[in-house]
């Protein structure tokens, strides 16, 4: 690979099996040839990492960023120069941009689900999930200077740059330690009692997860969890009328699961926990209306540029720039995450909105 200076990439992980996700394969394809490494066999493979780190190499991914994550996660590497397929799409203004959907479109190739959710991290793999993970990437390239020419025809091909070099920051974040079940749908619902229990519940859940190597949801669902956090069963046979709780874990680790239970209900009224406060801001009497007249404006600049308005510019990013109340184009610079061509599209007539 001395000479390329292009290459697909794709990972595999097993996030829907295992307690944590790592790599578990790699795709890589050149104009010439397609290649799937498993790693558990070669283990770290050195040069790719000095390729992918390669300002000189264009990478090619679809949909990056989980990728780039696990890349850092487990090796290490910051992958540079990079294009997304997914983020060309979006910025194409296709309403479909899937890879599946993308390869249906521009090759007419239809991509075989049935491996969607396999689990990459058993071995041996069959011959059917390598050749589908192998479609993964042998398309990317010319998908890629399709994509290419139609964002430099568009006059949109800088739009994409600045996207693609804001990729090369990504990095995998740990959760703080403690804190997941905040982040449980449903638990602001919950009395600050029933938010003790499911802290302790959770924090059950993923420690048997993680002695069993399994996807937490293949433990117990959130459902349960919250469910069971409202009622606080005291038996194994309470536990058991909560719908969705699977009666091998009932018999197996049940009394485990109450004990929980009664930690969060061991939890001393004063240190029973809340969910912290965001960030306040004060609102003037206008800030719902000047919302509302830059998402006026957004929504008819992305109808005139075909593109998602979601995309275009995010509800938060409209909150953030009516909260810095700019007066000027140039002021718009100052607000966090707003892309310099989101503000050469969009920010005189953002600016003309606020001052009616």
């Amino acid at each position: 690979m001395a000479n390329v200076r292009e290459i697909a990439i794709d990972t595999e992980g097993a996030s829907f099996h295992r307690f944590v996700d790592r790599i578990y394969l790699l795709q890589l394809s050149t104009h010439d040839a397609t290649a799937v490494v498993d790693p558990l066999a070669v283990g770290r493979p050195e040069r790719l990492g000095a390729l992918l780190e390669d300002r000189r190499v264009e990478k090619v991914l679809h949909d990056a960023d989980y990728d780039l994550r696990l890349l850092h996660q487990d090796y290490g590497w910051n992958t540079r120069n990079i294009f997304d397929t997914r983020i060309a799409a979006q910025l194409l203004g296709l309403t479909a941009f899937g890879l599946a959907a993308l390869l249906d479109k521009y090759f007419g190739v239809r991509l075989d689900k049935k491996h969607q959710r396999a689990d990459w991290s058993m071995r041996p793999l069959t011959p059917g999930m390598l050749d589908y993970a192998a479609q993964d990437t042998m398309y990317l390239l010319e998908l890629r200077d399709r994509m290419r020419e139609a964002l430099e025809r568009a006059g949109r091909w800088e739009w994409a740059v600045e996207e693609f070099q804001r990729l090369e920051g990504l990095r995998w974040e740990d959760e703080e330690a403690g804190a997941a079940f905040f982040r449980v749908k449903g638990a602001r619902d919950l009395s600050r009692r029933e938010l003790a229990r499911l802290r302790e519940l959770v924090q059950w859940r993923d420690s048997v997860a993680a002695e069993m190597d399994r996807a937490t949801f293949r433990v117990a669902g959130n459902e349960v969890l919250l469910e069971a956090a409202r009622r606080a069963p005291r038996t194994v046979p309470e536990l058991l009328e909560i719908k969705g709780v699977p009666r091998a874990l009932a018999e197996r680790r049940g009394r485990e699961l109450l004990d929980a239970i009664k930690r969060g209900d061991a939890v001393r009224d004063a240190d029973l926990p809340k969910f912290p406060r965001g960030q306040r801001w004060e609102r003037d009497a206008d800030f719902e209306e000047n919302v509302s007249r830059l998402k006026r404006v957004r929504d008819d600049v992305a109808r005139r540029l075909s593109i998602d308005p979601g995309f275009l510019c995010s509800r938060d990013r409209l909150e953030a720039i009516v909260r810095r109340k700019p007066q000027t184009v140039a002021d718009l610079a100052d607000v966090k995450d707003l892309r310099r061509w989101q503000v050469g599209v969009l920010g005189g007539e953002f600016i003309g909105a606020m001052k009616r």
